[in-house]
């Protein structure tokens, strides 16, 4: 039987690495995988998923009007396995389509991001997979200041801030995993 798994995490956890070892372990076994990225992440190039350690893959994009469901029907016959970076970007119809993908396709939908953004907000596509996915897994980040991250605390100029657009495309140098007592505590310091 096939399912949606949901695994999130905060940044840095390792989320594409984890999303990569993945596929490498499917296709090692002859298994036909279909990788899918957010259209609105091209950090590292277009229609690539690459983790901070530098692996990467070629990826399909999916955007708000893409509907994933006819995508995989029609282009992925005998696909086994559906990952997705960058999920949080998904629409609330997007990961009902993705249980449709599991659900009439037969195939396992792996949908890797994250839960909430930099002001502790959740997004769309996560709180649909937390809701809809038939397993969910954390996957853990460390806060550098000594438990384990829940929040992510977006820097400018490596100063925490906590107003702006929803979504900022970055990595290390614009977004830090944190633990919620750190969070709150900078969060009163510099607003």
């Amino acid at each position: 039987m096939s399912k949606l798994y949901f695994r999130y995490s905060t940044m840095g956890a390792g989320k594409s690495l984890d999303l990569l070892k993945t596929a490498y372990n499917y296709e090692e076994r002859d298994k036909l995988v279909v990788l899918l990225t957010s259209s609105i992440d091209n950090r590292y190039g277009v229609s690539k998923i690459t983790s901070r350690v530098g692996i990467s893959s070629d990826a399909h994009l999916f955007d708000e009007s893409t509907n994933i469901f006819n995508f995989i029907n029609q282009n992925c016959f005998g696909c086994e396995c559906v990952l997705i970076d960058e999920s949080q970007f998904l629409t609330k119809e997007q990961v009902w389509q993705l249980t449709d993908v599991v659900d009439e396709l037969e195939c396992d939908v792996i949908a890797y991001g994250l839960r909430s953004d930099f002001k502790g907000e959740p997004f769309e596509g996560s709180t649909y997979l937390m809701t809809l996915a038939d397993e969910i897994e954390e996957l853990r980040s460390v806060c550098k200041y000594g438990e384990k991250a829940s929040m992510n605390m977006r820097l400018s100029e490596g100063k925490p801030i906590f107003d702006g657009s929803k979504v900022m495309i970055g990595g290390n140098d614009s977004y830090v995993p944190v633990c919620r007592t750190y969070y709150k505590k900078m969060k009163r310091k510099y607003e």
